[in-house]
């Protein structure tokens, strides 16, 4: 029977595979102990964590969802393609379960015959030990096929056995610690407590902790000093801004709009919402539904006029209008509203699902069971603004409609938090739905100009039924689905996140894909547990924070050895805390705040501090109010990272040097490098200089030993008490520096000179200088914008 099988399908080539790699299946691999090996193969070989990321990888490109791309016209990545009867002999099938040597493709897996040989020759591509045993096993147990993990809504799993039963703080800890000890590890020390307070403020606030902190952590020896700390970070008004860094990049948010002319937009009132909402603690469903739908709740209210959650509401749904949006004539109209509704509908799906939509716009997803009708689908959504390609000019001085106004009323009776300083009304983009539905058309290959057949509003059966009954076909009817508890996505994709900001790397590494081609998450019961407390616990989502930064997981010290580093060289299982360089706003904020420059103000307009000159000039149209850039002054050179002004065309070019998004797009992940460039700006930037110049002129002032204003300062920015040979080094390079300056007093007052904060008057400039550069160089000691 077997040489029947082959002979037919060499004879009729029916099983033709072609694929592409990517990183699946090494982390499949790794998670098992990380053997290509037969006899390492587990005693259940389970279809989601072994072998459909095979399959991923080889076949489903040609035998997948995507039926413009099936080859043979079979399927491998459903069970009832794979059990049928091949099309041309209903006596053979593709897989029998449970009999691998009737099985055919097993069959053109195992065949020495390189004609024949499955994935083909040509695809560079082969199956290695390890995972042809699994499939071989997975086929002799019956070969039962599951939906995508991430597609199975979550439930409460148990907590494991561990050995060390003496170290978990929290039920974070005995998911992680299961996972080292599975694969020899154990979980470092915990940091020490200077440290472990630099990497708390940092991560709540996005600020290293002050002197007075430090000294009062230092001081206090109760057994629960550090929740203490937490909680005082958790409350700081700051904590909202550091949680809103990144949801502004999966926004993508910007102060302009995009295009060649990328003329002003006034979105920064938004922004001040999601601070507030942060600071408040909104529920993540709260959050989620006045963003997606707010305009919708305000009109199931009829506006009443008595509620003042109105306005607040409408506010926050110009996250939907974040998108790029043209100034320029000669453009058609309908090519960049359908722009518009596409950017809306993918950030949606990156955003919320972390699903890659935007692959099913112009054909069936090639490898996630969303169809091009589904994508057409969920576009029906954000499909009805009564919004236009092309609205106003470069110069118009109110947002594209809809639109609301806010006026120094509103401000001061209902949206208190938004820090409007003029008495000048702002207008903001929102959204709005137009009273008569427009018809949604799937495009055919995604071209405006291209309409077909006609959908309406659904998501897809896959990920969880959308009831009309249950969810009215609006965008309200889509928050209310998504926050359902059988979404299976939801509330996994916003812890994931969450977690990925604390540990620089979600359990879920692809933190933007959880489909097929996504990689498994390293610890998929803790993900589980995460996404159920987090949703049954009122979507908290300062507590889930606190949940994390508690864990003793992420209170281990840093420390690599040697055998992290040949057994979990990216720290996947977790056994030390990770190191990693501050993100691009963080390190202005790090240097302005050390150096006590940092203005504390919260939210308000964007704000234009020192920047190389003519950038905008060689890159601009020459029109509009952005053709030039124009430094502002004072208090508004000083603010945070997040609040400085992103022009799309030309973001802050230090703020790119160190990864940070240029909001063309949702982004959930900023890539990490590591350049010259970067030191290059530590060493030149004038906000670094300045910073520098600052604390040294405060520290002059004090009245102690030049020794003491090193390890002072070494304290403010490095945030830990400075060893002997560390201050031995500093002092002496300081030593070096006064003596340089003392002979040319003309190079210390160019160097103080440096900023727009007027100096402070002390005679003894060549000590201020030395000073200043010593603390420059601490600025741009490894260990300083680290954490």
């Amino acid at each position: 029977m077997n040489r029947k099988i082959l002979a037919y399908l060499f004879k009729n080539r029916l099983l033709v595979g072609v694929g592409i790699a990517v990183s699946c299946v090494t982390t499949a691999c790794f998670l098992n102990g990380g053997s290509t090996s037969a006899a390492s193969v587990p005693d259940e070989v389970d279809y989601n964590y072994h072998i459909r990321p095979i399959l991923s990888d080889r076949c489903f490109k040609c035998h997948g969802p995507d039926a413009n791309k099936r080859e043979a016209d079979l399927r491998l990545d459903t069970e009832e393609a794979a059990y049928a009867a091949l099309k041309d002999n209903a006596k053979l099938h593709a897989i029998v379960p449970g009999k691998p040597d009737e099985s055919a493709v097993w069959l053109r897996i195992i065949t020495k015959d390189t004609a024949e040989i499955m994935p083909p020759l040509e695809s560079n591509l082969k199956l290695n030990e390890h995972e042809i045993a699994l499939i071989e096993k997975w086929i002799k147990q019956g070969a039962k096929y599951k939906p995508h993990w991430a597609f199975i809504a979550p439930e409460r799993p148990k907590l494991p056995n561990v050995n060390n039963d003496a170290w978990p703080k929290n039920f974070i800890d005995y998911f992680t610690l299961a996972k080292m000890e599975e694969n020899g590890l154990k979980p470092n020390e915990e940091a020490d407590k200077e440290r472990l307070l630099k990497r708390a403020a940092l991560d709540i606030t996005g600020l290293p902790p002050s002197l007075d902190l430090q000294e009062r952590f230092l001081k206090d020896e109760s057994p629960n000093a550090y929740e203490k700390v937490v909680d005082e970070l958790l409350s700081s008004k700051h904590y909202g801004e550091k949680m809103a860094i990144p949801w502004l990049d999966a926004a993508r948010y910007a102060d302009s709009h995009g295009y060649q002319d990328d003329g002003l937009r006034t979105m920064w009132p938004w922004r001040d919402w999601v601070i507030h909402a942060f600071n408040q603690n909104y529920s993540y469903s709260k959050f989620l539904t006045w963003q997606l739908a707010g305009d919708l709740i305000v009109k199931r209210q009829k506006g009443n006029p008595a509620n003042p959650r109105i306005k607040e509401a409408l506010l926050a749904t110009g996250f939907n209008r974040n998108h790029k949006i043209t100034q320029e004539g000669g453009v058609i109209d309908e090519e960049y509203r359908i722009e518009y509704v596409t950017d809306r509908t993918n950030t949606f799906g990156k955003t919320f699902l972390a699903l890659t939509y935007e692959c099913a716009k112009c054909h069936d997803h090639k490898y996630d069971p969303i169809l091009q009708k589904d994508y057409y689908s969920a576009f029906a959504f954000f499909n009805q603004v009564p919004e236009k390609g092309l609205v106003g000019t470069i110069d118009a001085s109110f947002a594209d409609p809809p639109n609301l106004k806010l006026t120094t009323k509103d401000v001061k009776s209902i949206l208190t938090f938004v820090n409007k300083t003029d008495t000048a009304d702002v207008t903001v983009m929102v959204m709005q739905d137009l009273d008569t539905l427009r018809k949604t058309h799937v495009l055919g290959r995604g071209n405006y100009d291209q309409p077909t057949d006609v959908v309406g509003a659904q998501m897809p059966k896959f990920l969880l039924p959308f009831d009309t009954k249950k969810y009215p076909d609006n965008r309200l009817g889509l928050a209310q689905w998504m926050l359902d508890a059988k979404n299976p996505l939801t509330a996994r994709v916003f812890v994931n996140r969450v977690w990925q900001e604390f540990f620089g790397r979600g359990i879920v590494k692809t933190v933007g894909d959880f489909g097929m081609q996504g990689e498994l998450p390293s610890h998929p019961q803790l993900l589980d547990w995460l996404a159920v407390d987090f949703r049954t616990h009122d979507w908290n989502i300062k507590r889930l924070v606190k949940q994390i930064v508690m864990s003793a997981t992420y209170r281990q010290s840093a420390v690599i050895t040697k055998e992290h580093l040949a057994k979990d060289p990216e720290n996947v299982l977790l056994a030390r805390a990770p190191r990693m360089r501050l993100s691009a706003e963080l390190v202005r904020d790090f240097v302005l705040s050390t150096s006590g420059l940092l203005s504390p103000a919260i939210g308000g307009p964007s704000v234009k501090p020192y920047q190389p000159k003519g950038l905008w000039e060689v890159a601009t149209s020459g029109r509009g109010s952005l053709k030039s850039y124009i430094q502002d002054h004072g208090d508004s050179l000083y603010r945070r990272g997040m609040y400085v002004f992103i022009k799309r065309t030309v973001p802050p070019p230090s703020m790119l040097i160190f990864d940070a998004s240029n909001r063309d797009q949702c982004e959930v992940k900023r890539s990490r490098t590591n350049t010259p460039l970067q030191a290059l700006v530590m060493l030149n930037d004038p906000v670094v200089l300045e910073s520098a110049r600052v604390l040294a002129e405060k520290l002059a002032l004090e009245k102690n030993s030049d020794e003491d204003k090193i390890k002072k300062a070494f304290r403010i920015v490095v945030c830990r008490t400075g060893k002997e040979k560390e201050l031995s080094v500093l002092e002496k390079y300081f030593e070096s520096e006064q003596s340089v300056f003392a002979k040319d007093p003309k190079k210390a007052a160019k160097l103080l000179s440096v900023g727009e904060r007027p100096q402070a008057r002390i005679a003894n400039r060549p000590m201020v200088a030395a000073l200043m550069q010593s603390i420059l160089m601490m600025y741009n000691l490894e260990e300083a914008i680290m954490k």
